[in-house]
């Protein structure tokens, strides 16, 4: 039986604008945070699940627990950038994402591990996450992996 090819990680196009920049119109550390969040919430969307609607039928969201970056090189003022995200690990109330940003070039400029939990938002608990929410990886699928 052939074996399937990965994957490819989600990925979601960004330009860098004046306002993601500091005084040397370089992205302030802060705005890689804000686009690999963006990323996230845009892979949900591609998956179909509404957020909000979640929220509000579940009570439960989605809050970064722990984050592990590696700032290699610098976006500049009208960068195109490509945020990719994908699940490396899918615990039952939280998810380890990879998410990597690279220019145009090919050229990647920050290497993130992120960590969210689902939280009951009543009691700011981590809760489990919905079994049909989001697959386990490829690599999960087989427990004698």
């Amino acid at each position: 039986m052939p074996e399937l090819a990965p994957k490819p990680p989600f990925s979601w196009k960004v330009r860098v604008y004046w306002e993601d920049t500091d005084a040397g119109g370089v992205v302030y550390h802060a705005g890689y945070l804000r686009f690999m969040e963006r990323a996230r919430s845009e892979w949900m969307r591609a998956l179909g699940v509404d957020q909000m609607a979640f929220k509000q039928a579940t009570g439960l969201a989605f809050m970064v627990r722990d984050m592990q970056i590696d700032f290699l090189k610098p976006a500049l003022l009208d960068d195109e950038l490509s945020v990719t995200v994908e699940v490396k690990e899918r615990r039952a109330a939280s998810i380890l994402f990879a998410q990597s940003i690279t220019k145009n070039d090919g050229s990647c400029l920050v290497r993130a591990s992120v960590r969210v939990a689902c939280v009951d938002l009543q009691r700011m608990r981590p809760a489990p996450i919905p079994a049909d929410l989001i697959a386990q990886p490829a690599s999960q699928d087989n427990p004698g992996r």
